[in-house]
């Protein structure tokens, strides 16, 4: 199915989806990656507050490249999101309903991603030249230091994502290699 999604999304959204639905996403959404993911943690076992509020929104795991004059942003492709998987759960369980990288989850996360309602959507990678024609703007929001993966805020227009696991469970990773066997 193809759905049309306007971001930050709400939980009811977000269980609405299911593995394998093709989704446009436009709004706002959040970047991070590794270093400022740590950071978060560290932030969170101090007892503070986040830079963003993650309660019904997305975190897109990219670092970009440099913007070429008159653009907001460089290529723009994900990163493999297993790397995230250690600080997930925890963000999921305050409310984060949603993540675009590429590449499979660990079961922990796809338990919380279940337990929280929530979704995780694929990128395509090697796309970030075309991906990034989908970004309106880009604004470093914080931990400015950490260069590439800093914390952006990106406004996008009908950016193109697969649901890969959904909150009832399912998980295309799986589902498509099942489905190929039988054909």
């Amino acid at each position: 199915m193809e759905r049309h999604i306007t971001v930050p999304m709400t939980r009811e959204e977000a269980k609405s989806l299911k593995a394998g639905d093709y989704v446009y996403l436009s709004g706002t959404i959040y970047t991070a990656r590794d270093a400022a993911h740590k950071r978060m943690q560290e932030t969170l076992d101090r007892g503070e507050q986040l830079p963003i509020s993650v309660e019904n929104n997305i975190i897109y795991y990219m670092g970009p490249c440099p913007a070429r004059e008159g653009r907001p942003i460089g290529s723009a492709g994900p990163t493999t999101a297993s790397r995230m998987d250690k600080y997930t759960p925890r963000l999921l369980d305050m409310g984060l309903t949603g993540m675009i990288g590429k590449g499979k989850r660990s079961p922990e996360v796809l338990s919380a991603i279940v337990r929280n309602g929530a979704v995780y959507f694929a990128a395509i990678g090697g796309a970030g030249a075309l991906l990034a024609q989908r970004i309106k703007k880009s604004t470093v929001i914080a931990y400015e230091d950490l260069g590439t993966e800093a914390i952006r805020e990106l406004e996008i227009e009908n950016f193109p994502v697969i649901v890969v696991a959904d909150a009832d469970g399912n998980n295309l990773y799986e589902t498509a290699i099942e489905q190929y066997r039988k054909e």
